[in-house]
């Protein structure tokens, strides 16, 4: 099942995918929607992220590589840090820079939809189940601030640092994804999941002992090696093959409102 969220005269709505054609739905689908008998092309309708998340958890040094290439050792256990959902925006918008905030890279993620309400999991327990589908997120993050300051919150935060979608995705197996990113369709990143670190199952089970997961919470699983730079103008894609490419163009900003497309 291909899932998405969409804006149409005025109404936001979720709905799902079939071929060119998007089947509105009455709710979330990870919270029992079911159609409302309506059905729209996808050229009638603006997509917009396909979640609404109450947290995102996201993950650092997933990969050993890309801790390496940043100069990091790979850490004992998950590391794990939150990005605010007022960072969220919709493929297509606009990742804008904020003035004077030095360098900013993009990280291509494999996300996961939390579907059922998750904490302090059984051993006998499989994380995965608790997993209703997979999208792409891209990572924004203001690297030099990030450095200057030691830790991630400020650095990963500001608004349209968190492009997500195009689709949450059904059926897939998570941990066979491979995870691409693309600069003006130059390919920068390839990571398979199954190279991480950490196993997928070990990374939810770890957040679930922390914190309790939602329907509807996001989990980003980390980068792998080739982060680098944006720049106004750029053009940048996450890709991963089962679900789409997320699309965002790169702006500088002007300290101006942001747009209206989550």
């Amino acid at each position: 099942m291909r899932c998405c969220r969409f804006s149409h005269a005025g109404i936001t709505s979720y709905g799902v995918l079939h071929d060119e054609r998007v089947e509105a739905l009455t709710a979330p689908p990870w919270l029992g929607g079911q159609s409302t008998g309506n059905s729209l092309s996808l050229n009638q309708l603006q997509l917009l992220a396909p979640v609404e998340p109450r947290k995102i958890i996201g993950l650092a040094r997933t990969f050993s590589e890309h801790a390496a290439e940043l100069g990091n050792p790979p850490p004992p256990e998950p590391l794990m840090f939150l990005k605010p959902p007022s960072a969220v925006i919709a493929p297509e918008e606009p990742i804008v820079l904020p003035p004077n905030l030095g360098r900013v890279d993009y990280e291509g993620e494999l996300a996961l939809v939390i579907g059922r309400r998750c904490a302090r999991l059984h051993e006998d327990e499989n994380p995965l189940e608790y997993v209703f589908g997979c999208t792409c997120l891209n990572d924004v993050t203001a690297r030099d601030l990030q450095k200057a300051e030691g830790h991630f919150t400020r650095a990963k935060s500001f608004d349209t640092f968190c492009p997500v979608g195009p689709l949450v995705v059904t059926g897939l197996d998570p941990t066979a994804l491979v995870v691409e990113s693309y600069v003006n369709g130059e390919r920068r990143q390839r990571g398979a999941v199954s190279e991480m670190i950490f196993s997928l199952d070990v990374i939810i089970r770890f957040i679930a002992a922390v914190m309790t997961l939602e329907p509807g919470d996001v989990i980003s699983t980390g980068t792998p090696p080739g982060v680098g730079p944006l720049h106004p103008g750029d053009v940048v894609e996450v890709a991963i093959e089962g679900i789409g490419r997320l699309r965002n163009p790169v702006r500088a900003g002007d300290g101006g409102r942001r747009s209206e497309m989550r």
